[in-house]
């Protein structure tokens, strides 16, 4: 698996554009075209899942945006990426300020993902491939997750592990153009955006709320 990896990074640099991203031309993404053949990356792993790493996503456009314009919310604090994706977020909080950024997804192709990203960026973060919804309130002061909540099971694990981590005392920001899973009991509105999510050009509402 490790050198799968590897050959994904390998791949991601030379098969996927570095575009400026979609309303945040602050940061660049290496993003999936037609031509970047993913297909082939999913040949040589039979685990290979969606590459969801490869494509913006509504979620943490509105997410990055917020931190850009907002740093004082994110600078010097240690800050946790929960399903990192590309790295879209995980790049804007250290670009905006973070003491330090930790990135986490339960895909090791979102991992390298980010990696490659972070240094095209020319910031440094922490990639980490695990599932932290099972295990102890991490140690950081802000989690920041984006499109969490795209599906029910993803949901079910995602809200009640942040719930523990806001018991904690650990501040919650979560963007999402309001999926149906999304637990709106527990957030509070602070910004909203418009943003084309894929190549077709049409602009959609996203939204980056607090977990209370």
């Amino acid at each position: 698996m490790e050198a799968v990896r590897l050959n994904a990074a390998e791949f991601i640099r030379a098969r996927l554009p570095l575009l400026p991203v979609p309303g945040i031309p602050e940061i660049v993404l290496h993003k999936a075209v037609p031509a970047s053949g993913l297909g082939r990356l999913a040949a040589e792993d039979a685990a290979f899942g969606s590459p969801y790493w490869a494509y913006y996503w509504l979620g943490g456009l509105a997410l990055a945006r917020f931190v850009l314009d907002r740093p004082e919310v994110v600078a010097g604090r240690r800050v946790l990426d929960l399903g990192c994706g590309s790295g879209l977020v995980a790049i804007a909080a250290m670009q905006a300020g973070a003491a330090s950024v930790l990135a986490v997804d339960v895909d090791p192709y979102a991992v390298v993902a980010t990696q490659v990203n972070a240094a095209a960026n020319g910031v440094a973060v922490e990639a980490l491939h695990a599932d932290l919804t099972e295990g102890p309130v991490p140690e950081v002061d802000l989690i920041l997750a984006g499109d969490v909540f795209y599906d029910p099971e993803p949901a079910a694990r995602v809200t009640p592990f942040l719930a523990r981590c806001r018991a904690a005392g650990i501040e919650v920001l979560a963007g999402d153009p309001r999926r149906a899973p999304l637990p709106v009991a527990r957030l509070r509105g602070l910004a909203e955006y418009r943003f084309a999510e894929t190549d077709s050009g049409v602009m959609r509402v996203s939204e980056v709320f607090a977990f209370d």
